[in-house]
């Protein structure tokens, strides 16, 4: 090896961030390898590098023994002192055995070490800059497709979208730009893996929380985020502050700010709604657009029984049952819905009952 090689060694390891005397230190123990496999010894060897020139020197440890050596790695009381008086048992005698066309090998050797060192080492880099940004939102951009998968490119490594994480009906062009939600980060044999998702409820609220300042300054709170990716969401917000208006700040003027997050999910139709400590009340505000008349808890079953005007039951419980189900998940509670004919005529049904056992339980 020569200065040149040096020279890159150094210069490749600050473009790379790398510490250049672990990259040396990589050669060296890479050295001490390879004299071994082509000297057949199995004697203690150093190597040492000079830094500047590039020069290699291999050096036999022999530890010094009273009496005959047992094998290459010791060397007599009497011959270490031949070399110098000063030695005496214990010391390690280190002795040239530099072969002729060791500069050759060790090139070779070192150029392979170098870049496998600073492969692991950017696998390295590349996991602790992503590894933080798990349950977080990053922008990427379509580089291929295979097998169902969709590879988007996040600066520096590819992010995988499988399609149980794909927004049903979504269509992927490449060199299209998107926002996705980092499910996991994870270190493999082969380097930093990086599972995203369109479909995870985390990916609406950081967009809220990207669109809206009140809600990523803490004024605005998100209780509760339900999701049918694709199709409709719900999101239940809540604020401390009498002087703001938690659905408005969402809104945002002429509904700006949920515009800007249902066109990035591809028309995903989004209802915000006031979340309230009162549950009977939130899960009335939870069947918006439906309005409802009155609301009845069963805290032991948790059970909310809805009554909605005649014209409202369709839109309380939503094509396919869809209004009722988001807003069952969104406030974690089972809801019965009946119209205001269908209640009534229930009423009346149980009053008709009851008056009918009346007599029974006069004459017993």
């Amino acid at each position: 090896m020569n200065a040149d090689f040096i020279s890159a060694i150094q210069e490749l390891g600050k473009e790379k961030g790398i510490e250049p005397e672990l990259l040396f230190q990589a050669v060296e123990e890479a050295l001490v390898t390879a004299y071994k496999k082509n000297t057949g010894a199995s004697q203690n060897v150093r190597v040492d590098m000079n830094k500047v020139t590039g020069e290699i020197h291999v050096y036999a440890q022999c530890t010094v023994v009273e009496g005959e050596p047992a094998d290459a790695n010791e060397i007599s009381l009497e011959q270490a002192q031949e070399i110098d008086a000063r030695y005496m048992v214990g010391d390690v005698v280190e002795i040239e055995v530099t072969p002729k066309n060791f500069g050759r090998i060790a090139a070779q050797n070192a150029k392979q070490v170098v870049v496998q060192r600073i492969r692991e080492a950017e696998r390295g880099q590349v996991y602790e800059r992503f590894k933080g940004r798990a349950n977080d939102i990053m922008t990427g951009i379509i580089q291929r497709m295979e097998n169902k998968n969709v590879y988007i490119d996040l600066g520096k490594i590819e992010a995988v979208l499988t399609p149980n994480e794909q927004i049903p009906g979504e269509i992927y062009q490449y060199h299209d730009r998107m926002k996705v939600y980092v499910v996991e980060v994870k270190a493999t044999t082969k380097g930093t893996q990086i599972m995203v998702s369109r479909t995870h409820p985390g990916l609406l609220k950081r967009l809220f929380e990207l669109e809206v300042p009140e809600i990523h300054d803490g004024v605005v709170e998100i209780k509760s985020v339900a999701r049918e990716p694709g199709m409709r969401s719900k999101i239940a917000v809540y604020t401390a502050d009498s002087n703001v208006d938690p659905v408005g700040a969402c809104v945002g003027q002429r509904g700006m700010r949920v515009q800007t997050i249902v066109n990035e999910l591809r028309g995903e139709k989004i209802d915000i709604v006031k979340y309230s400590e009162d549950p009977a009340q939130y899960v009335a505000n939870a069947l918006s657009p439906a309005r409802v008349i009155s609301t009845s808890i069963n805290e032991e079953e948790k059970i909310c029984r809805v009554v909605v005007p005649d014209q409202q039951l369709s839109l309380a419980i939503g094509k396919e049952g869809q209004n009722a189900r988001l807003a069952a998940k969104l406030t974690s509670w089972k809801i019965d819905i009946k119209s205001e004919s269908q209640a009534a005529a229930e009423e009346a049904a149980a009053e008709e009952a009851a008056a009918e056992e009346a007599p029974v339980e006069e004459q017993e």
